[in-house]
């Protein structure tokens, strides 16, 4: 199985950008740690991180017919971006949104997102191990639906 991992906006300046909130384990961190997971299941992962929105839409593109789904932290473009949700519902790859923070313990304005609706789960609140946690979940789906679309 391959799964294509994206990462939003500011999410390159982990470990230094709000650490109380945030955490200290750096973008780095958390992909090795999720390499390591999806060793261990035979899983082939590509990374991508952009602070620009149509940088991840290209890849989320790209991903049509490569791999097999995507874990996707929007960082903020979560709670804006239409084109997003375009580009994710167009490629129709399942997909799981991750965020380290509890969005919906923070501002009224985090407490939706955009994607959610259409991505098979959503993990929140669980620093970088959210992401582990998506690939089990992205993983256990996959398994469930023999490589099917949600």
């Amino acid at each position: 199985m391959r799964v294509l991992v994206l990462h939003g906006p500011n999410l390159n300046l982990l470990g230094r950008r709000e650490p109380a909130r945030y955490g200290r384990q750096t973008l780095s961190d958390i992909e090795h740690e999720i390499q390591s997971l999806a060793d261990a299941f035979g899983v082939s992962l590509t990374f991508a991180q952009s602070n620009h929105e149509g940088v991840l839409i290209d890849h989320i593109q790209n991903a049509l017919d490569v791999v097999d789904g995507i874990i996707i932290n929007p960082g903020g473009l979560g709670h804006t971006s239409v084109s997003l949700r375009d580009a994710l519902a167009a490629v129709d790859l399942p997909f799981v949104e991750v965020h380290l923070t509890n969005i919906h313990a923070r501002e009224a304005f985090r407490h939706r997102t955009l994607l959610s609706d259409i991505a098979v789960g959503t993990i929140a609140g669980f620093g970088g191990l959210s992401y582990s946690l998506g690939l089990r979940g992205l993983l256990a789906h996959l398994l469930a639906n023999s490589g099917a679309s949600r």
